[in-house]
C-alpha cells in the first residue's frame, strides 16, 4: 500500500516538483450559494449562547442555575453525537449522495426542535426546553458535520481548499453580525416583551434556514466515493484511529487553543467593557464592529495562505493575535482610540487560525485514505467541530472561575485594582492561547509540496480502479458551463 512518510520537513538533494491542480476555480456564485447554510447555523448561536438563556428566565422565570444545567446539558449532546454522525455520513451510500441527505433531514429535525425553543407554549417548562433544545442540536450537528465534510471534498487542490473554507466563513461571519444587530435592536423596540424577542430572534434563523438549504443542497455536486470499502468502527476503534492520526491531533490541539483563546475573550468582552472602560453600552457595538471587520479580512487572509501557505498563514494570524491582546495592557478607561483601534485589528485577524487549520483537516484525511485506503473525511470534520465546542466550554470554564476569583463581582462595585485584574486576563489568557496554537501548528508537515505528492498517489491509484479526480472536475466545469 502507498504511503508517504510525514516525519518533518524533508531535505532533499534535489528539489521535487509540486503537483499543481489544473482544474478550475470553483464559481463564486456557486461557492456563495453553497457556503449560505452556514447562517443559520451561525444565526442560531448568538441567541442560544446569549440572549435566550436570560429571555426564559424572564418570561418563565426559570432559575439560572436551572437554565445553566439544561444549556449545559444540551451542549454536551451536541458534541456527543458529532463524531457518530460524521462515521455515518462516511458510511452513507445513497442516489442524493452521502452528504445531501443529512443536511435535508437534519434542516428538518433542526426546524422542530427550533420552533418550541423560540416560539414556546405558555405551559413550557424545563423538562420541555431540553427536549426541545436536545432535538434542535440533533438537527443542527446532522448539517453542519456532513456539510464540513463536504466542503472539504469539493476540491482536491491545496490552496482551493482554503478558498473554499473562506467562502464558508464570511457567510458565517454574515450570520453571526446579523444574529447580533437584530438583538441590539430588540432590546430598544420590544423591551419588556420576552416572548416576542425570542420569535424575532427565531423568525430570523427560520427565513436564513428555508433560503440557504436548497442553494447549498443544488450548488455543486458531490464528488464521486473513494473507492474502497468503507469499515465500520466502534468507539474503541474510533478512538484509536483518531490518536493514532499524528497531524490530525496536532490540527485539534491547535484549533482547541485558538478556541480557549477566543472564548476567554467573549466571555470576558462585555465585563471588560463595562466595567474596566466604563462603557456598558458600547459592548454591543464594539461586537458589531469586530464581525464587521472579520467579514472584510475573510479575502485577505485567503491571500495570505496563498502566498505563505495554510501554516506558515496560522501561524502569522496567531501571533498577530497575540500582539493584538498583549497591547490591551495598555489601555486605561481613557484610552477609548486604541480600544477602537485594536477592535478593528482582532476583527482582521480573528479569522486566520480557524480558517487555516479548517482548510489543512481536509489534506490530513487525503493523507489518512492515503495510508489506510479509508475515507474518513466526515469523522475527522466532526472532530475538529468538538475541539471547537470543547475550546469554548473550557475557556468559559476557566475565565469565568477565574474572574471571581481575582475578586471580580458584576453585581457590587468593584475596586480599581480588581478591574487591572481582569485587564490583566483579558489581555494575556487569550495571548496564551494563540501563542500555543502557532507553537502547536509550527513545521506542520503536510505542507503544499508534500500534499501535492499524496494527491499524486491518490490520483495513479484511484485511475487504476477506473475513477479519477478527473472526472469529478469535469463535473464541476460542466457546472459552471451551464
Amino acid at each position: 500500500m502507498s504511503t508517504i512518510a510525514l516525519s518533518s520537513r524533508p531535505v532533499a538533494t534535489a528539489p521535487t516538483p509540486v503537483a499543481k491542480d489544473t482544474s478550475p476555480p470553483l464559481g463564486k456564485g456557486r461557492l456563495i450559494a453553497f457556503s449560505t447554510i452556514g447562517m443559520p447555523l451561525a444565526a442560531v448561536e448568538v441567541p442560544l449562547g446569549t440572549y435566550v438563556p436570560p429571555l426564559y428566565a424572564s418570561a418563565f422565570g426559570f432559575s439560572l442555575s436551572t437554565i445553566g444545567v439544561i444549556f449545559l446539558l444540551a451542549r454536551l449532546w451536541d458534541a456527543f453525537i458529532d463524531p457518530a454522525i460524521g462515521l455515518l455520513s462516511d458510511r452513507t451510500r445513497s442516489r442524493w449522495g452521502r452528504r445531501r441527505p443529512w443536511i435535508a433531514i437534519g434542516a428538518v429535525i433542526f426546524a422542530v426542535g427550533a420552533v418550541p425553543v423560540f416560539l414556546p407554549p405558555t405551559w413550557f417548562g424545563p423538562l420541555a426546553l431540553s427536549a426541545s433544545l436536545f432535538v434542535l442540536y440533533l438537527g443542527y450537528s446532522m448539517i453542519a458535520t456532513p456539510f464540513a465534510a463536504w466542503s472539504g471534498e469539493l476540491s482536491s487542490a491545496y490552496h482551493e481548499r482554503t478558498r473554499v473554507s473562506t467562502y464558508l466563513q464570511a457567510l458565517v461571519s454574515v450570520g453571526l453580525l446579523l444574529a447580533l444587530v437584530l438583538p441590539s435592536l430588540l432590546v430598544k423596540k420590544l423591551e419588556g416583551e420576552p416572548r416576542l424577542q425570542l420569535a424575532a430572534m427565531g423568525a430570523m434563523v427560520f427565513v436564513l434556514l428555508a433560503i440557504s438549504v436548497p442553494l447549498t443542497l443544488k450548488a455543486l455536486p458531490e464528488p464521486s466515493i473513494p473507492l474502497g470499502r468503507q469499515e465500520p468502527l466502534r468507539l474503541w476503534q474510533t478512538l484509536r484511529l483518531v490518536f493514532a492520526e499524528g497531524p490530525l491531533l496536532r490540527v485539534l490541539a491547535s484549533n482547541f487553543s485558538v478556541r480557549v483563546a477566543q472564548g476567554i475573550r467573549t466571555a470576558l468582552f462585555v465585563f471588560f467593557v463595562s466595567y474596566y472602560m466604563g462603557k456598558p453600552t458600547w459592548a454591543p457595538g464594539l461586537f458589531l464592529l469586530q464581525y464587521v471587520f472579520g467579514i472584510f479580512a475573510c479575502p485577505l487572509w485567503l491571500a495570505i495562505g496563498r502566498r505563505l501557505g495554510k501554516e506558515r498563514a496560522a501561524i502569522a494570524g496567531e501571533l498577530t493575535q497575540v500582539t493584538i491582546n498583549l497591547l490591551l495592557l495598555l489601555l486605561t478607561p481613557s484610552s477609548v482610540p486604541l480600544l477602537l483601534a485594536l477592535t478593528i485589528a482582532q476583527g482582521l485577524a480573528q479569522s486566520s487560525g480557524n480558517l487555516m487549520l479548517r482548510s489543512i483537516v481536509a489534506d490530513v484525511a487525503d493523507h489518512h485514505r492515503l495510508k489506510t485506503d479509508q475515507d474518513r473525511l466526515g469523522l475527522f470534520f466532526s472532530v475538529f467541530s468538538l475541539s471547537d465546542k470543547a475550546g469554548v466550554a473550557v475557556a468559559i470554564g476557566v475565565a469565568l472561575p477565574l474572574a471571581a476569583w481575582l475578586g471580580f463581582e458584576p453585581s457590587h462595585v468593584n475596586p480599581p485594582a480588581v478591574l487591572e485584574h481582569v485587564k490583566y486576563l483579558f489581555a494575556i489568557g487569550p495571548a496564551i492561547g494563540h501563542l500555543l496554537s502557532a507553537a502547536i501548528i509550527f513545521r506542520f508537515p503536510i505542507d503544499e509540496s508534500s500534499h501535492g505528492e499524496i494527491r499524486r498517489k491518490l490520483a495513479a491509484r484511484d485511475a487504476a480502479g477506473l475513477i479519477s479526480d478527473a472526472r469529478r472536475e469535469r463535473w464541476l466545469v460542466d457546472l459552471d458551463n451551464t
